[in-house]
């Protein structure tokens, strides 16, 4: 008491109190200066250190798997989920459900007949040629179940095409769904390839019904160990993707691959609460990684569409209460172009998780639909590098920062657009771009980040790479996308490069089509290429041609031949004929200059023709047609 007495007698207590005080002011406003400084130089700090903790979470969870020989599949999430939620439902199609419990058992039924009927055995390679129904993810999940690996076909894809699919994955079997035309399949492939088909067919012979050994099929499931991996690197998807090189290449899909692309809905914040929409189509990455994947991941339901309709989503969405939605840049398009309503914010979803999303588009279907984030995810199917947007920065496909560069190396280099080369110094490396510069998006190959290549042949794998990039035997992954990164760490795409662009969601490859082209009698050569066209994502795909000497120009024979041989997102809409080919100083084609003139007949001197479905032919573009294709009246 007398020392207490004795500090306030001295005034010691005030003083220690007036430095106290003093002390918190300056911690205070210490600690509002670091907060203002951080919201003005990095606003986007800690919600990028959040989602990439849970990003190197679930890394850490894959390599533990890695050391440990533990491998947990994507297969092995969904038995889980077959146990912890067997009566929730899994897909909605067509107004039916389908449970966890329900795939599961047709499924096991559907692996039983594989192995006892079929004689199919754990290795093997099965080709799936199927359209959106709940029966694909049976039938992949049975083959899944006898340690089958499974080739998705496109459905779109022609006889040539179709034949070099199946052949460079190495099947020997092909099932196939109800839409397609059995007995002609048969014929197209060899003897030796056995043919299953998901529907009763006892009216000949070459092709094996799959439903009528379904019902005395047991449901009990085939052994663990036909299916037990002891790798993440084991390929278990081969889905195909047009390149460079002309026909669909087989992209190697590992089991690791199959596990990241399964957490995309996991980290935009997703539950096992969320109901999924599926409108794109299973054979796609996108559809099957991703969506399907992803479900299964979180324990959700998912809403399958056998193909995407404009009228039709909303209402669905709102039938099925769906709160998440995968879209491609085209899907929102249409979208906003359907006639507006009362109830366009009327739903209840909240996300939407895709590629390809134009800004303007992005803005209008905000506008109209309500503030739904949308998740905007880049990277190709056989790429070993992943931007994902979880800011929701209209424009941007992905995000990046400190933090991810130390884990993922990629880089941006200097782009020669007219001679489509990168851009080399003197001692031959490529030369890096600065912030907010367009260049080719590079991303290295390392044990972090793999690059499996593709099915059937070393030299397409090693097409796809770039080497001595930096400096001598390093490796880079080649995305043929030239992008920008502005200062903020946001990536920005801006265009394709080489012989590969998209339309309608689909890539199209300049080279198989240049191939088909070819084949015409009166086409001397053809140069193909993307251009842009108004009110539509992606180019559209164009031909210059020359035509043979002692030959004409014939629309209808051209027409007849371009839909019997290439998909619809593939044809050529226009038509360009040209006296001489214009090519670099190395006799390579040149397409700058042709992507840069586009399709206007006033500025193009030469003839120009447009696809037309109504006439059966190409006809001559017209001013007129070119403003009802720029206004968005002329379909194409």
């Amino acid at each position: 008491r007398n020392y207490c007495n004795a500090l306030l007698n001295n005034g010691l207590v005030p003083t220690l109190m007036t430095l106290c005080l003093g002390c918190l002011s300056v911690l205070v406003a210490l600690a509002l200066s670091v907060y203002v400084l951080q919201k003005l130089c990095f606003p986007y700090f800690w919600r990028d250190l959040l989602f990439l903790q849970k990003v190197v979470r679930y890394g850490v969870k894959l390599e533990v798997f890695k050391l440990t020989s533990s491998v947990r599949t994507v297969l092995d999430r969904f038995l889980q989920q077959v146990q912890r939620i067997p009566d929730k439902p899994f897909v909605i199609y067509d107004g039916n459900v389908h449970t966890y419990r329900d795939i599961d058992r047709r499924s096991n039924r559907l692996a039983n007949v594989f192995l006892e009927k079929a004689n199919l055995r754990k290795g093997d390679c099965v080709a799936l040629l199927m359209n959106n129904e709940p029966d694909f993810l049976c039938v992949w999940f049975g083959l899944a179940k006898v340690g089958c690996s499974v080739a998705f076909l496109n459905t779109n894809i022609k006889s040539k095409s179709l034949l070099h699919c199946f052949n460079s994955c190495g099947a020997k079997t092909l099932i196939v769904g109800s839409g397609k035309s059995l007995i002609s399949l048969k014929r197209l492939l060899s003897d030796n390839i056995q043919v299953w088909a998901m529907r009763s067919w006892t009216k000949h012979t070459e092709v094996h019904s799959l439903l009528d050994k379904l019902e005395s099929a047991s449901e009990k499931p085939v052994p663990a160990a036909l299916h037990a991996a002891t790798s993440l690197k084991t390929p278990t998807l081969y889905i195909f993707t047009s390149g460079t090189t002309g026909l669909p290449k087989a992209a190697v899909i590992s089991h690791l691959q199959s596990l990241k692309a399964a957490a995309g809905f996991w980290a935009f914040g997703a539950t096992e609460d969320d109901v999924i929409y599926v409108t794109l189509p299973l054979y796609h990455s996108a559809a099957s990684l991703i969506g399907v994947g992803g479900t299964i991941e979180l324990g959700a339901t998912l809403v399958l569409k056998k193909k995407f309709s404009a009228s039709q989503f909303w209402n669905d969405c709102r039938k099925h209460d769906v709160t998440i939605f995968q879209y491609i840049g085209e899907l929102c398009r249409y979208l906003c172009n359907q006639t507006k309503t009362e109830l366009d914010k009327v739903h209840k979803v909240r996300m939407g998780v895709g590629n390809g999303l134009h800004q303007d588009v992005w803005q209008e279907f905000q506008s109209r639909f309500g503030k739904i984030k949308m998740c905007e995810v880049y990277g190709s199917t056989e790429g070993n590098l992943c931007f994902m947007n979880h800011i929701g920065k209209i424009g941007s496909v992905g995000r990046s920062n400190f933090f991810y560069r130390l884990l993922f190396k990629y880089d941006l280099v200097k782009y020669d657009i007219v001679k489509d080369e990168p851009v080399k110094d003197q001692y031959g490396f490529c030369r890096r771009v600065d912030k907010g510069e367009m260049g080719l998006l590079l991303s290295k190959v390392s044990a972090i980040s793999p690059f499996f290549g593709y099915a059937g042949s070393k030299e397409l794998t090693e097409k796809k790479l770039m080497r001595n990039v930096f400096v001598k035997g390093d490796a880079y992954f080649n995305t043929g996308d030239l992008m920008a990164e502005d200062h903020e760490g946001f990536i920005f795409f801006r265009d394709r490069v080489g012989d590969t662009f998209r339309w309608k969601g689909e890539n199209v490859s300049t080279t198989e089509v240049t191939e088909i082209l070819g084949l015409v009698d009166f086409i001397q050569e053809v140069n193909v290429y993307g251009v842009q066209v108004p009110g539509h994502e992606g180019r559209g795909g164009m031909a210059s041609i020359i035509v043979r000497s002692g030959f004409i120009f014939d629309g209808k024979k051209l027409f007849e031949h371009v839909v019997r041989d290439l998909p619809g997102y593939a044809r050529p809409l226009f038509i360009r004929l040209q006296e001489v080919m214009e090519t670099t100083s190395t006799f390579k084609q040149q397409k700058f200059h042709l992507v840069q003139s586009g399709f206007n007949p006033s500025k193009v001197v030469d003839p120009l023709y447009v696809l037309d479905y109504k006439q059966k032919s190409y006809i001559p573009l017209t001013d007129t047609i070119y403003q009802s294709i720029s206004a968005g009246e002329h379909k194409l």
